[in-house]
């Protein structure tokens, strides 16, 4: 049996050439969610899957075995329950159903215009009577990851990495991080921004004292 024990989500930084040559593994949600488990790939081989604890496999995702090889993973088309707005619904319909299986836990994907659910005639019914249109559908499933297991996110609107990398509530026109070594002695508000040349070197060691000569208008 071939392992693999190495996942790269969505084959990010490989040639797609790579990944189009590549062996495959066609996997439903059921067995993708798992840490562990056998399968088939196209070119008849047995395959171990032994990752991490706590993920899921994407389609889109490719792993990499013992011996070097990649297997691009496929998602599965299974029954599925869509769930959709009525010709009389509003977009809001769909929200509030999101939030009610939510509440229950249920995996769910999530798209502009439909959710998809695994088959529950008491969930079917529960959105019908919402005012909804429940179908019976073959599709894969990408239901949505815990907000937990997503990359934080900054209030800059980007995950940590990204971007500039200051965490302090004013902007440096200069452009480089500097280190206070003096001591002020008065309040010095870092609200403002600091408008001053590159050149202007503020790790030297000075003492200000009240009447430093500073601007903070």
């Amino acid at each position: 049996m071939l392992i693999a024990s190495k996942r790269i989500p969505g084959g990010a930084g490989l040639a797609p050439v790579l990944v189009r040559r590549a062996a495959t593994l066609e996997l439903d949600w059921d067995t993708r969610q798992k840490s562990r488990f056998d399968a088939v790939d196209s070119q008849g081989r047995h395959v171990g899957v032994f990752l991490p604890r706590g993920g899921a496999v994407r389609g889109g995702d490719v792993l990499v075995a013992e011996d070097g090889s990649l297997i691009a993973v496929k998602a599965k088309a299974e029954p599925l329950l869509a769930v959709t707005v009525g010709a009389r619904g509003a977009p809001l319909d769909l929200l509030r159903a999101a939030y009610h299986l939510g509440n229950r836990h249920v995996p769910l994907e999530v798209t502009p215009t439909r959710l998809q659910l695994e088959p529950d005639h008491v969930l079917a019914e529960m959105l019908q009577r919402m005012g909804l249109l429940v179908a019976t559908v073959e599709a894969p499933f990408e239901p949505e990851s815990g907000a937990y297991d997503a990359p934080p996110v900054t209030a800059h609107g980007h995950a940590p990495g990204q971007g500039h990398g200051h965490n302090h509530g004013h902007d440096h026109a200069h452009g480089r991080s500097h280190d206070h070594g003096h001591d002020h002695g008065h309040d010095h508000d870092h609200g403002h921004d600091h408008g001053h040349d590159p050149g202007h070197d503020h790790d030297v060691g000075h003492v200000h004292g009240p009447d430093c000569g500073h601007d903070h208008s």
